[in-house]
């Protein structure tokens, strides 16, 4: 009797709707060694809130009060699991695509984005998706997903006749090691563009090295194609938090160096304001952004647990091409950002 009363109690706590509100909190101070000038910045101000009304349906409701400036939706969807393999998300999202651009600010190692994170393979929109975690002797989850390609914040008067898709999936092999495979239609103006993208994730004993490239391909010759690489290292030290005496022994529960190298040529965006139409009525794609490398040398030094409050210290070394015009925040810099997740 005390066991079917404890069952059905846990089985009623279970089907109750559940609430969580969190959110991502970015400060940092940057000063670029070539201008000898510096500044102050929140680049993340992110409250969501998440939960079950039942165990089938769920949402998620995100909001960035400062992304570079402006206030933006991001996440705003609804998700139903008929059972606990398959997913369906209906609304606005990041979609299935890249490793790297698809991480939240908090689960960064950098305190700034890749290329392909930022500027090559960034896209949220409106759309739907499917997602499948099936078992072949390792795990192998499967998304795919049909968007508007209207962006954000154009939806109200959008319709269209040319759906983008985006489909990536993940091997999750049992020796540490994950792999990515991905691909992704885009059509930012009037010209479609196709993306295809691979990485390798390596994690083990606190080891994590991460090697991600990404081509892109424009029609109708409309731009040549763009070539991404990023990859990273980055090794943890644990430290203990209390001494013999169990006094606290350190204000750092984690230390993590880490290294970068990450390459774009010569790339579109691929948007309405890029594009150029000769005389003859042909269009093409201007640059916005131009071909560069990039090192990135710091230290993460984790506070708590990892990803929940981390001061990262960076530094940041650029190699243009010899016709290459840096943006003005687009040059070596240092940098130190406190991140905190809730």
């Amino acid at each position: 009797m005390t066991f079917c009363l404890a069952a059905m109690q846990m089985t009623a706590q279970k089907n109750q709707p559940s609430m969580k509100i969190g959110g991502t909190i970015r400060g940092k101070y940057e000063y670029q060694t070539q201008d000898n000038k510096g500044r102050f910045e929140v680049r993340t101000a992110r409250v969501d809130v998440a939960g079950n009304i039942n165990p089938v349906v769920s949402y998620k409701a995100e909001i960035d009060l400062c992304d570079e400036g402006t206030i933006k939706m991001l996440d705003a969807y609804a998700m139903v699991s008929p059972w606990r393999s398959l997913k369906i998300t209906l609304g606005q999202m990041r979609v299935p695509f890249t490793i790297d651009a698809h991480r939240s600010p908090y689960q960064q190692y950098f305190a700034n984005r890749s290329f392909i994170a930022k500027q090559v393979g960034n896209v949220r929109d409106v759309g739907a998706r499917l997602g499948y975690t099936f078992n072949a002797g390792f795990p192998i989850v499967v998304e795919a997903g049909v968007y508007n390609g209207s962006g954000l914040t154009n939806q109200k008067d959008f319709w269209t006749n040319n759906i983008n898709f985006s489909a990536k999936a993940q091997f999750l092999l049992p020796c540490g090691l994950n792999a990515v495979l991905s691909a992704q239609k885009v059509r930012p103006s009037d010209i479609n563009i196709m993306m295809y993208d691979a990485g390798l994730t390596f994690h083990r004993s606190g080891f994590i090295a991460e090697a991600e490239y990404l081509y892109k391909h424009y029609a109708n010759g409309a731009y040549h194609p763009v070539h991404a690489f990023d990859s990273f290292v980055s090794y943890d030290i644990n430290l203990p938090r209390k001494g013999a005496d169990g006094q606290a022994k350190y204000l750092f529960s984690k230390v993590s160096p880490l290294l970068r190298y990450d390459f774009m040529t010569d790339h579109s965006d691929g948007s309405s304001s890029a594009v150029v139409t000769a005389a003859d009525g042909t269009r093409t794609l201007k640059t916005t952004d131009y071909k560069r490398g990039r090192i990135t040398g710091g230290v993460t030094l984790s506070l708590d647990k990892p990803f929940v409050s981390d001061v990262r210290v960076n530094y940041e070394k650029y190699f243009y091409g010899h016709d290459g015009i840096p943006k003005v925040s687009e040059k070596d810099k240092i940098v130190v950002e406190l991140m905190v997740h809730f």
